[in-house]
């Protein structure tokens, strides 16, 4: 085992509980929590980024991701899950890429290969069985399946546009905030997208309306059938 995944192991070790123990708390300590980290990441982003428009466009949608952030927490259960389905689509992806490495994604990440979204699919779904245990949904199992999927894709999409940004920028990390991981940004480039994807979802019932869509092609094939 290498001294950069002992670093991220020992890190995640001890960032997780720290997350969650801010969350739980709520009231104040939540509010103070998500901006200190919306602090963070405006730091972290303004030092990486050359270009005024990045930087201004950065601003706005990291503002209104951690009000994203923010919303999802008054309903807790939303943000930890959410949370849970970022990490294993992390994990997976890590995993599954150096285990089994094969093609290249994009040149934009190197590290990232089919392999990897494979694992990270797989894994969020293996959490999604796990979670469903623990929390309480008025959906299907089958919405929750559809959400954990776009949740999962658009963080895997998050990395990459981060990394892309790393890279214009010419950089390896964000920052050296967390060993083993580098900058905050590092940490949550997935969720900061993930998350805004499920208050959206949350506010504008996106879901539903898939479902909706998929019963009536369904009920439509059937009437077709018929005749």
């Amino acid at each position: 085992m290498n001294k950069e995944l002992v670093k991220r192991i020992l890190s995640s070790i001890i960032l997780l509980p720290t997350v969650f123990y801010f969350l739980l708390a709520g009231s104040y300590f939540s509010i103070f929590f998500i901006i200190s980290c919306l602090i963070i990441a405006c730091y972290e982003w303004n030092r990486m980024n050359k270009n005024n428009y990045d930087k201004i466009f950065g601003f706005i949608f990291l503002l209104f991701a951690f009000y994203s952030f923010y919303d999802l927490s008054i309903e807790l259960s939303l943000l930890i899950f959410v949370i849970l389905i970022c990490i294993s689509t992390d994990i997976g992806g890590y995993i599954f890429g150096k285990t089994f490495k094969g093609p290249k994604i994009t040149k934009i990440s190197p590290n990232k290969t089919y392999a990897g979204m494979f694992g990270g699919y797989l894994l969020s779904l293996v959490c999604l069985s796990i979670v469903t245990n623990y929390i309480y949904y008025l959906g299907s199992y089958f919405e929750l399946f559809l959400i954990t999927l776009l949740l999962s894709t658009v963080s895997q999409i998050g990395d990459i546009i981060v990394s892309s940004f790393k890279r214009k920028a010419g950089v390896k990390n964000t920052g050296n905030l967390i060993p083993g991981h580098g900058g905050l940004l590092d940490r949550i480039d997935g969720m900061i997208f993930a998350v805004p994807t499920l208050y959206l979802v949350k506010i504008t019932g996106l879901i539903n309306i898939w479902l909706k869509v998929l019963q009536y092609l369904d009920l439509q094939a059937q009437l077709e059938n018929l005749y």
